[in-house]
């Protein structure tokens, strides 16, 4: 038996715990995760490697209806991830009302391989595990059907064994020391709009991008600045605070975060730019990353 390498999408609805899975998976905090549906903005992949196998995961925007130009790119992202998997988890949470026509339009068309995952089954009880996998078995035939607790790490190591069984014989797509296709400065960029979404209410957090300008890299030290982008004038006052008290707490808690992630002493200034409408001009989205 040769080398195994393939891509594997994690797809599903906001808020079913394909950003908790995906870290468990790859071992790392690669995607941001917060109790917030649609947290979730770009394609982020996780890369496992042993000697024999390289799986290279791919963590999907929660599939929604778009209202605007930002989200259709991140229906595009998804979109994307199936043409290029080689394998689909279908994320699905046990309280879902079994309405998933969004994510099964999006699989039309699809040859890769589908398996589903019942997730947060430890809200639930057997009987409704059971009902719902039922349902999956007969809606979609997959390859299979796994009732797991991503956020207890429950049936992880079985769905973890079947990736490996199932992935194609192919020579490594990345270096075999690479863990992500993203840089530094993205993951800056994540743990700064992480805390958004976790100090701020409403719609605020997903009117802001955070745009990293300055990463200087030293050897005890990284210093960092970023820009949070906002819409509107009136937002840009309530990330500040009264006396900037709001954008130092954001500043706080992520620079912790960033020091746990490079392992290494942070100073962090942040900015706050409003650009109206951001969201439905493609000119920034392009700058942003989000269309290519």
């Amino acid at each position: 038996m040769g080398h195994k390498a393939g891509f594997v999408s994690i797809i599903g609805k906001p808020n079913a715990g394909k950003s908790t899975l995906m870290n468990l998976l790859v071992g790392e905090k690669m995607s941001i995760i917060t109790h917030k549906a649609q947290t979730t903005r770009h394609r982020i992949l996780g890369i496992v490697n042993d000697e024999d196998h390289q799986i290279v995961f791919s963590d999907t925007p929660g599939v929604i209806k778009p209202h605007y130009a930002l989200q259709e790119s991140m229906m595009h992202q998804v979109e994307g991830s199936i043409v290029d998997a080689d394998l689909i988890l279908l994320v699905t949470d046990i309280h879902e009302e079994y309405d998933e026509t969004d994510v099964l339009k999006k699989l039309e068309g699809s040859l890769a391989p589908v398996a589903i995952l019942v997730n947060k089954i430890d809200q639930s009880d057997e009987e409704a595990v059971k009902k719902k996998i039922d349902f999956w078995q007969e809606k979609l035939k997959p390859v299979a059907v796994f009732a797991i607790s991503a956020l207890h790490d429950h049936n992880i190591t079985a769905v973890m064994d079947f990736v490996r069984e199932h992935l194609p014989e192919h020579a490594p797509y990345y270096e075999k020391d690479a863990l992500t296709d993203r840089n530094d400065r993205f993951f800056a960029s994540e743990m700064i709009r992480a805390q958004l979404l976790k100090q701020y209410k409403k719609e605020i957090p997903y009117s802001c991008e955070v745009v990293v300008t300055a990463f200087i890299e030293g050897e005890k030290l990284y210093r960092i600045s970023a820009e949070i982008i906002v819409e509107r004038d009136s937002q840009k006052n309530i990330i500040i605070g009264e006396g900037g008290k709001m954008l130092k707490i954001v500043g706080t808690y992520a620079r912790k975060d960033m020091e746990e992630f490079f392992q290494r002493k942070v100073f962090l200034e942040t900015f706050v730019k409003v650009i109206p409408d951001w969201r439905d001009t493609k000119n920034y989205l392009k700058k942003f990353g989000y269309i290519n």
